[in-house]
This record gives C-alpha cells, structure tokens and sequence, in this order.
C-alpha cells in the first residue's frame, strides 16, 4: 500500500487552492492557519478542486472570523437536496488568543485579511489567512521587474554551472 504522502506527490489526493493573486496584489505580513467549518458537499468539492479564493476575503464580526467571497462549486455527484450554497459565508476556526492577535492587526488602516490558500491537513480542512497590506501600482511593477531579475540571475548561473 501506498502511503498517502506518496499519493500526494504523485497528483492523487487532495489538492491545495492557492490565491496567487493575493500575492500580487498584498504585502503579506503575516501568515495564520485556520480550521474551516464546511458541509459534507463543500469538502467533496474541495477535494476535487472545485474552489475558487481569488475575491475572497476574511472579516471579524461579533467575536467570530467568517471568510466571505470564496466560491466552492456545487459537488457534480451529489443530489439537488444535498447541495450546499456556493457562495455562503464559512466560519473559521480559531484560537481566542488568535482572533485578539488579529483584531489588533485590523484596527490598523490599510490592513485587510485575504484568503491565502484552502488545503487538507490531517484529514482536516484548512484554510491560510494573510494578514495583508495592500500594494500600490508602482510597487506590483517593482516586484514583477525583482522577479524577473532573480530569474535572470538564476539562469545566467545555471549556465555559468554547466
């Protein structure tokens, strides 16, 4: 039998939904796990890659996080009565000394909780919050011309390593 790292590694299994566009658009300060509320077709969904984080974000609301905005397709072999609402607001699950960490990052101006990433741990669904900062036009052109530098760099290596 195989092990379900190996799976994993192979492209079986669960897959993570990344939010790149985040990265793009935010600085990101700070990076916190949180446990995901979800309905039985909502995990199936995930599962199999049916979600979509990009306009999502997260927001404090009565002493609770609740991520708003994330999509997660309706599951294709589940009857119409088990289907859940692809655009409902999910709870996430976190420790209270996490949450008062939180509020006082958001009582900042500027700062914003963005979805970083959806993904299984332990069989449990998690999901990556950034606490994040947003960025300017001239920034996203300054880190897109560093990118391409360090890949310059990297290449130009690669060849001088040969």
């Amino acid at each position: 039998m195989a092990k379900s790292k190996d799976k994993q590694a192979a492209g079986g299994g669960a897959r993570r939904v990344a939010n790149r566009k985040a990265f793009h658009d935010f600085y990101i300060i700070e990076k916190l796990e949180c446990g995901l509320a979800l309905i039985g077709t909502e995990v199936k969904s995930i599962r199999a890659g049916l979600a979509k984080i990009d306009e999502g974000y997260a927001r404090l609301q009565d002493g609770e996080l609740w991520l708003i905005g994330v999509s997660i397709a309706q599951y294709p072999n589940a009857s119409g009565l088990l289907q859940h609402e692809p655009l409902r607001n999910r709870k996430l699950l976190i420790h209270r000394r996490q949450m008062e960490q939180i509020q006082s990052h958001v009582r900042q101006k500027g700062k914003t909780l963005v979805p970083l990433a959806i993904y299984f741990k332990g069989g449990w669904a998690k999901c990556e919050i950034g606490i994040a900062e947003g960025k300017r036009q001239f920034d996203k052109r300054e880190s897109i011309r560093t990118r391409d530098q360090k890949r310059e760099i990297t290449r130009e290596m690669h060849r001088r390593n040969r």
